[in-house]
């Protein structure tokens, strides 16, 4: 090859690769925009408030409040569902969606009915918004009072068997600016009784409420009212409930047997439990059946009994017949405790002797009928008349045909 060819390749050469540079580099992207692709922020949302502090509010009085959010983002922001935490918050009509730079708002009710105390309550807010969590949380919280505190709001007693008369107070407070005045308490059962004590006049007071004897076993129930100088509310009730205990007490009060006849024998147990302030004794278990043995073990002394019955193998309670534990007491008011004992049925009803159930239900071959069993002679039963109704013909029996006649005479 001579110089002017050499000469030729490479300037060639120098143009292609020239070319391809060029090319190069005016299909790349330019330095910002990838830094800017690598940086876009997409949809974001920033609430102003996200915890809502109402302070103090008067219980059945709605709390309201409404969560103002910005999209901060680039892209449009989308707010998916707003869900409250509980039944006594709701949610109203929010703003969906949010361009970038605008705001938007989520309305909040709270219904402070029932409620009293330190509240807290939280909504859970689903978006699309991308480089945070999916889900926002906002919360809104305060102290909801009552005007009239009433505490406790129902006054329980329970009373020993050996104890004639208890009491319960109960304080009743004004929350608000308004002085309260109360009268005298009013009971609607005779077995209550209320006395009104004035700490703090306007402000504080308190209820006393005794039970008056004799009282009967059981849970006894009324109500005491007290009438106040607001005509919301007019009156002040408080429930009161007296449970009177038994002296004796057997837990669970009967006995249950697995089916009989048991397969192994068992050991079954009741707790009795002596509710009285005196010491109780336990003597002499017997079962009324042959074969049951029975035991007391004494779990707390004089309070507290574990009564064991060991039932042998094979037992049943035969049908009919009522089986019992029954312990001697020292208390005189039980002298005599006694437990059932009860077994359960077998499930199913009882195969009765008889037939087999297929001779009963399955119809016979065609090929080999089964011969019925002569029925046993019947005495003759004498044929009963039947009566015709009225105006229908005698059902007579067939006359006999007649004679010919004789031929007629030519």
């Amino acid at each position: 090859m001579n110089k002017v060819s050499k000469d030729l390749v490479v300037a060639t050469s120098i143009l292609v690769v020239g070319t391809v540079l060029v090319g190069a580099q005016q299909t790349s992207a330019p330095p910002g925009a990838a830094a800017a692709a690598t940086n876009a922020l997409g949809p974001r949302i920033q609430f102003a408030t996200p915890v809502y502090d109402f302070g103090r509010a008067r219980s059945g009085e709605p709390v309201k409040y409404t969560y103002v959010f910005t999209n901060t983002g680039d892209r449009m922001l989308m707010v998916n569902s707003v869900q409250p935490g509980c039944h006594c918050t709701t949610a109203g009509e929010w703003t969906k969606q949010v361009e970038p730079g605008k705001t938007g708002g989520i309305p909040i009710q709270f219904d402070t009915t029932g409620t009293s105390g330190m509240i807290v309550r939280q909504i859970t807010v689903a978006c699309n918004i991308s480089n945070q969590p999916p889900l926002m949380f906002l919360q809104i919280k305060g102290t909801v009072y009552k005007p009239i505190d009433v505490n406790p709001p129902w006054a329980v007693l329970t009373i020993p068997p050996d104890v004639e008369t208890a009491s319960v107070v109960v304080a009743i407070t004004n929350n608000t600016e308004e002085p309260l005045f109360l009268g005298t308490p009013h009971s609607n059962n005779r077995m209550f009784s209320a006395q009104l004590v004035t700490n703090q006049p306007g402000r504080a007071y308190q209820l006393k409420i005794s039970t008056v004897p004799p009282l009967g076993l059981g849970s006894i129930q009324g109500q005491i009212v007290a009438n106040t100088t607001w005509t919301n509310p007019p009156t002040i009730p408080v429930t009161v409930v007296a449970n009177v205990q038994p002296a004796v007490m057997v837990m669970p009060t009967f006995m249950t047997l697995a089916p009989g006849p048991l397969p192994n024998a068992i050991t079954n147990s009741v707790t009795i439990q002596n509710n009285s302030t005196n010491r109780l004794t336990l003597s002499d278990p017997a079962v009324n059946m042959p074969g049951v043995e029975a035991m007391i073990r004494e779990l707390r002394p004089g309070k507290s009994f574990a009564a064991m019955l060991a039932f042998p193998q094979g037992f049943q309670v035969p049908p009919g017949q009522q089986v019992e534990l029954s312990v001697k007491s020292s208390n005189p008011k039980v002298p005599i405790i006694k437990v059932p004992v009860m077994q359960m049925a077998r499930l199913g009803k009882p195969t009765l002797p008889g037939p087999p159930a297929a001779a009963v239900h399955a119809p016979a071959p065609a090929s080999a009928p089964v011969p019925a069993s002569p029925a046993p002679a019947a005495p003759p039963v004498s044929p009963v008349k039947k009566l015709s109704p009225v105006g229908a013909k005698p059902n007579l029996p067939p006359s006999p045909p007649l004679p010919p006649l004789p031929p007629a005479p030519k």
